[in-house]
């Protein structure tokens, strides 16, 4: 019955219409059910995103370190990477609400340059094992610029809502 309750909030978080009105964005994460993440492709649309997409819950987050922001991710068949690399975006739900984008997913090796959001995929410092980082930017020496710092600024009130959903659920370091 969960499983179903998950699926259904899922597929309609996912599949919604980019011009539906969105609903305003809380911060009280008692009142949101689940919190996942929706791949956006480079030509898609969130009206043709379906519950494919959905690339982790909760439940594949084993605990999120809020200082260096390091998400670690339980083991699963299917890497997390392998699961992102079609993607252009994440999308992070919290129930019915969006939280924030993450631009683009990136590894040590990725050359570009990012101001918004990112997953960061780290396998140099640790070459046994992958870390993933939720980052303002990357490469991080532009954390200090003005566009990343108004974009910081922009989705402080979902990161706190994402730590507060975390620690309610005890997976914050």
């Amino acid at each position: 019955m969960m499983a179903i309750a998950i699926a259904s909030t899922t597929m309609t978080a996912c599949s919604s219409d980019d011009n539906e009105t969105e609903k305003p964005f809380t911060t009280d994460p008692v009142e949101s059910s689940m919190l996942y993440a929706c791949g956006v492709g480079q030509s898609e649309t969130r009206s043709v995103a379906d519950a494919q997409n959905v690339l982790f819950t909760e439940n594949d987050i084993e605990w999120f370190n809020a200082s260096t922001r390091e998400i670690k991710f339980r083991d699963s068949d299917i890497p997390i990477y392998k699961r992102l690399e079609p993607f252009h975006e994440i999308k992070f739900y919290l129930g019915d609400d969006a939280l924030f984008v993450v631009s683009s997913f990136v590894g040590d090796w990725d050359s570009r340059i990012f101001t918004n959001l990112v997953l960061h995929y780290d396998v140099i410092s640790d070459p046994n094992q992958g870390h993933y980082y939720l980052q303002d930017c990357y490469p991080l020496q532009f954390a200090e610029t003005d566009e990343v710092k108004a974009n910081r600024e922009k989705n402080a009130a979902q990161w706190e809502t994402f730590t507060k959903y975390l620690e309610s659920k005890g997976k914050l370091k």
